[in-house]
């Protein structure tokens, strides 16, 4: 039987032990502001053009990069750039396009599924709101919330592996599930925020506050981590990292 993808299984490598307490509200903010002034400018590292275009991406995206991701999806895009077009390239003729990607073939299947969906439900547009999202084959509550985030503009919040890291790590909303990170993260996280700490957070994640080694050393909001077991220096050679990429 072929693996149905939904994103509702986040793998994280981030052990649940020695998890601090939850950092209050006004630390929060100052948390979330430090990395808004580091990186004023986050927005997502997936290429497109367009709903449709960002909701395949992300599909692909579960346990993927997003190099890897726009790699494939340039040609993919360039041959089928509407949910139809993509339809009638049928599960085989968008594997040959996505065959770098890991678990290529279970996200064939449900990308030339979602776009039989999507024409059949929605005229070939994408749904704006979470309950017709998450109907679509190989979107889980993840994907939703980043369609919702970027596409239209909603105050959601998507934890990935790195968000679900950050939240656990720094004390900003520790929890043992996903939801339970993502709830702490929209409780503590000012209103006004909340959209654009999306991408902060994943930025600093993939490039700062990492999985084996983080950078402590040049993350702008150490003073309010909690952390225990912060590394305030650099190795030879690392001093000079960015924070994210320009």
């Amino acid at each position: 039987m072929r693996p149905v993808l939904t994103g509702r299984n986040i793998r994280t490598e981030f052990p649940m032990t020695n998890v601090p307490r939850p950092m209050t509200k006004a630390a929060a903010r100052a948390f979330i502001t430090a990395l808004a002034e580091a990186n004023p400018n986050a927005e997502s590292e997936l290429v497109f053009r367009n709903p449709f275009e960002l909701l395949v991406s992300v599909v692909l995206s579960a346990q993927a990069t997003d190099k890897s991701v726009n790699k494939a999806t340039k040609p993919l895009f360039a041959c089928a750039p509407d949910p139809r077009s993509m339809a009638n390239l049928g599960e085989e003729g968008i594997a040959r396009y996505i065959r770098s990607i890991g678990l290529w073939r279970a996200k064939a299947h449900n990308v030339a599924l979602l776009c039989n969906q999507l024409l059949e439900r929605h005229d070939g547009q994408v749904p704006s709101d979470r309950k017709s999202l998450e109907a679509l084959a190989g979107v889980g509550r993840k994907t939703a919330n980043v369609v919702m985030n970027v596409a239209f503009g909603a105050d959601t919040m998507a934890v990935d592996t790195h968000i679900f890291r950050i939240g656990n790590r720094t004390g900003l909303a520790p929890g043992k599930t996903t939801r339970q990170v993502e709830d702490g993260l929209v409780a503590r996280i000012p209103k006004e925020m909340l959209r654009p700490a999306h991408h902060w957070l994943i930025l600093h994640g993939r490039y700062v506050c990492k999985a084996r080694a983080p950078e402590c050393w040049r993350c702008p909001a150490t003073k309010w981590c909690l952390y225990p077991d912060k590394r305030m220096h650099a190795p030879a050679g690392q001093e000079t990292k960015k924070t994210a990429p320009a």
